[in-house]
């Protein structure tokens, strides 16, 4: 009887299971000094204790995102270890913030399939909950992934596409008890420009450039656990090169946006991504936001705002699909996201 994993296929899913998924992981302070020695982060929220109690949470919680990679590189030995590609997500909420000492396990139903013309793939959609040492979850988030066939011959499943929304609903996001920034200091937080100072249409060049390293993306994968093999085995893709993680790039455009919106301070929301082309070592990320919508929320000092992130390999800023709707070769990454700044 074999004992290692070869990981799923496409034929091996079924529309309603749910796959509870191994390794949980205690996070600790280690966690953010790696995340920021792999991205330049710098909200304040993040970085200070101080700053964090000072917003009426007990202390700096673990980088959103760093949250969102723990969480999600549990689930690819199961959902994408024979991944081709991580198409898209929607419907992300960060409901509860995850701090040093926390433990994080991950489960994901499987909410729609559908086969390729090709008979070669499929896609899977699943939706993944994070949860703590309480059984509390702390996020939840569909993504979607093509995923190889391992017999060729095995029938096509039923086609079932799950409908999501296309943004999640201002009402709908949860902003962490206590939060309070009417009393936020923006000298310590590095930019003067509040929720009232961003239009809705606004356009952001965030300037700043980062050239992908290899070793920092392999560091990073294995620093999240994500065993996919596009990203560890050179044999795995046919022209012999390894494929960036998706959400090494998020990171990083995330974190060039702090020039121009280093008062985001929290990401609540993912209505929507894309990963537009793949992204090989070597090339330099750039980075640019658009400003979607804004509201309100029940927090004293505390408004959502919505934003497109848009991580480029050097295309001009601003631009983003063709004449023929498709994205441009050198958009990495379209995100829509919500995040919460003071007023």
């Amino acid at each position: 009887m074999a004992k290692t994993n070869p990981g799923r296929f496409f034929e091996d899913y079924t529309v309603g299971e749910v796959i509870r998924h191994a390794v949980p992981r205690t996070v600790s302070g280690g966690e953010r000094a790696l995340y920021h020695a792999l991205y330049p982060a710098r909200h304040a929220l993040y970085s200070s204790d101080e700053f964090a109690r000072a917003s009426g949470l007990p202390s700096a919680p673990l980088d959103d995102l760093a949250a969102f990679h723990v969480v999600f590189g549990k689930t690819v030995p199961d959902i994408s270890l024979n991944a081709l590609a991580n198409l898209g997500y929607a419907e992300g909420r960060w409901l509860l913030p995850v701090y040093p000492g926390d433990t994080l396990r991950s489960e994901s139903e499987v909410i729609g399939l559908k086969q390729n013309s090709n008979g070669k793939s499929g896609v899977v959609y699943v939706r993944t909950r994070g949860l703590n040492q309480r059984d509390e979850c702390v996020m939840e988030y569909v993504r979607w992934v093509m995923v190889r066939k391992r017999d060729l011959d095995a029938p096509a499943p039923e086609t079932v596409i799950p409908e999501l929304n296309k943004v999640i609903p201002a009402d709908q996001l949860a902003v962490p008890a206590g939060l309070d920034f009417s009393n936020y200091d923006f000298t310590l937080a590095g930019e003067p420009h509040r929720w009232g100072d961003y239009e809705v249409g606004e356009t952001i060049d965030h300037v700043d450039g980062v050239t992908i390293e290899e070793a920092e993306h392999m560091m990073a994968t294995r620093l999240w656990q994500n065993t996919a093999k596009v990203h560890f085995d050179t044999t795995a893709r046919p022209d012999g090169t390894r494929l960036i993680y998706g959400g090494h790039v998020i990171s990083m455009a995330r974190t060039l946006s702090f020039n121009g919106l280093a008062n985001a301070q929290m990401i609540v929301g993912l209505n929507g991504g894309a990963h537009a082309n793949p992204c090989l070592s070597g090339l330099t990320v750039r980075a640019w936001s658009e400003v979607l919508d804004k509201a309100d929320t029940a927090a004293p000092g505390v408004g959502a705002i919505r934003l497109r992130l848009v991580a480029t390999k050097g295309g001009a800023p601003f631009e983003l699909k063709g004449e023929d709707g498709k994205y441009l070769p050198d958009v990495l990454l379209d995100l829509d996201y919500w995040a919460l700044m003071p007023k």
